[in-house]
């Protein structure tokens, strides 16, 4: 039984066929997700080995890495070989990559199109189980002074404070305003809701000679702008 228990073990492999040693020698981008996976774990369990778990963890999400970004601790661990630890640490790696992508976005700091608007908020917003309403404060340069979440609420809504989103406008100083919420449910479709919110928003902030210059609905893979459809 021993025999049988080590010789999954990635170490009792050819050099070619350890994850480690190919990240090594190959560089990652030689690596598939589950040999990726794999060196997170470290090994698999007695019938396989840890990329041979990791292809079978990932085939449930169909090889998406952000459904399995989405599974939980306990739902990791209905996997034989994955115990609280091997969960954490994989929900871990993904939760950095997904922060990764988001500063990267930031860096860029100019808004330059809805696109650029949706790159540096989907990693914030567009995989969330629930809705919220952000705003991204921009000078008059169309450079990202800060962004903030006005409101948090649950799947079909939130309630947004104009009072307060124009209140950080002018504390900041900020000339353009980009509104952004996403859609839980997956639809692209701006509700009734979402365009009087979004006419409420720009009336106030004429006034105060500030612009709404977009409003964006966002959803994992795709969004939809007010402005790109000349609805705004």
């Amino acid at each position: 039984m021993s025999e049988k228990s080590t010789s999954f073990s990635i170490k009792n492999w050819s050099q070619d066929d350890q994850p480690r040693e190919k990240l090594l020698y190959k560089g990652k981008a030689a690596l598939s997700d589950a040999e990726l996976v794999a060196i997170l774990i470290g090994s698999g369990n007695r019938e396989e080995s840890a990329v041979a778990l990791c292809k079978r963890i990932l085939a449930s999400t169909e090889n998406n890495l952000s459904e399995l970004g989405r599974l939980s601790i306990k739902q990791l661990m209905e996997f034989k070989g994955i115990g609280e630890a091997k969960a954490i640490t994989i929900l871990a790696a993904l939760e950095l990559g997904r922060r990764r992508r988001g500063s990267e976005a930031l860096e860029r700091k100019t808004i330059t199109s809805s696109k650029s608007v949706f790159e540096l908020m989907q990693p914030e917003i567009g995989e969330l189980p629930h809705e919220e309403f952000w705003i991204i404060y921009l000078n008059n340069s169309n450079k990202i002074i800060q962004k903030n979440q006005l409101s948090k609420g649950g799947i079909t809504g939130t309630l947004v404070d104009v009072r307060l989103a124009l209140k950080i406008a002018l504390e900041v100083g900020a000339v353009g305003l980009i509104l952004v919420h996403n859609h839980p449910s997956g639809t692209l479709k701006p509700s009734q809701a979402d365009k009087n919110l979004t006419q409420k928003l720009k009336t106030a902030a004429l006034s105060l000679d500030i612009k709404i210059l977009d409003h964006l609905i966002i959803t994992e893979n795709s969004y939809f702008s007010f402005a790109d459809e000349s609805i705004l």
